[in-house]
């Protein structure tokens, strides 16, 4: 069995998969595809992209993620080519939980203001920077998937009031997302602007399709509160690196933390990072738990390939 992983990021991933299919050659798939490359029995995307040109060469009997995304995945080309594609969902590993913690993380370390901590121990001053508390802030949460309703939870459990902001109407929201959020603290997407009017903070959690792209722009950020902060955990295009910018010029937003940005690894000389922004290496659902349950996921479907059963979460 040969899995080839698309990039040298995410190195955990090749290491939990080595461990779960014994026997198994992992090999890395580079970007720039100016060596030739191997064939390989799956293909895992990872963050990198894979179209037509790559399939053809590698020639895989299964694109699987490693996780939920596949927005780097030419979709219609694997179909043509009668290539299944397969994820693994959040809410079945433990990565919805991670990445929810992600985000009250980055809430955490912008509140109580971290990269100003650093400075007053080198300087040794006690008792400052001033920070504030989480506990009775209001937060929009832009996504009600798996991963924003476990934020949405715990969010509640630290006493916080969430706003949820889904696709689909309430109505139409799946039974977790009405157990947890009555119907006025929740918002479809196309009146985001009004959910964030008294939002003290965004969590941005959604993937990044056609429709989400770009969807945090000028207007969104203009209807927060002055002060507010922004949390991607989602994907970086998600938010328009304009509209992000150009807030913390005008001093609108107070600050932003960053699990995802537009291109990964994020450039260290971005002039954004000039202003009150935390990144962090899209390490949201990077834990020991969360791979070891993804990497169980992943070998089950990579069974039931070899034994020619059905697949699970196959979305082509």
């Amino acid at each position: 069995m040969l899995i080839g992983v698309c990039g040298e990021e995410f190195p955990p991933v090749r290491e939990a998969l080595a461990q779960v299919i014994p026997g198994a050659e992992v090999v890395i798939i580079p970007h720039d595809r100016t060596q030739a490359l191997a064939r390989v029995d799956v293909l895992v995307p990872l963050s990198g992209r894979v179209d037509g040109q790559l399939l053809d060469a590698t020639r895989p009997r299964l694109v699987q993620q490693f996780g939920v995304g596949l927005q780097g995945v030419d979709v219609a080309a694997a179909r043509q080519r009668g290539i299944p594609v397969a994820s693994i969902p959040a809410s079945d590993t433990g990565n919805a939980v991670a990445v929810a913690e992600a985000a009250i993380l980055h809430l955490l370390m912008l509140l109580r203001r971290v990269p100003q901590l650093s400075a007053s121990v080198n300087h040794k001053v006690i008792g400052q920077p001033i920070g504030q508390t989480l506990a009775g802030k209001t937060v929009a949460v832009l996504g009600t998937g798996a991963i924003g309703q476990a934020l949405i939870t715990r969010l509640a459990a630290l006493g916080v009031t969430a706003v949820g902001v889904g696709r689909r109407p309430y109505a139409q929201q799946p039974p977790g997302v009405r157990s947890i959020l009555p119907p006025e603290r929740f918002h479809p997407t196309s009146h985001l602007a009004k959910a964030l009017e008294r939002s003290d903070a965004l969590v941005v959690a959604v993937p990044l399709t056609e429709e989400t792209r770009g969807l945090v722009g000028e207007a969104e950020l203009a209807a927060m509160p002055p002060g507010g902060h922004l949390v991607n955990v989602g994907r970086g295009p998600v938010v328009d690196y304009t509209a992000l910018l150009g807030s913390f010029r005008n001093g609108h937003l107070a600050g932003a933390g960053l699990d995802v940005t537009w291109e990964e690894p994020m450039d260290p000389g971005d002039v954004l990072l000039t202003h009150n922004v935390i990144v962090t290496p899209h390490i949201g659902g990077v834990t020991i738990e969360s791979y070891a349950q993804m990497a169980a996921a992943f070998a089950a479907n990579v069974a039931r390939l070899t034994a020619g059963d059905d697949l699970e979460n196959r979305i082509a």
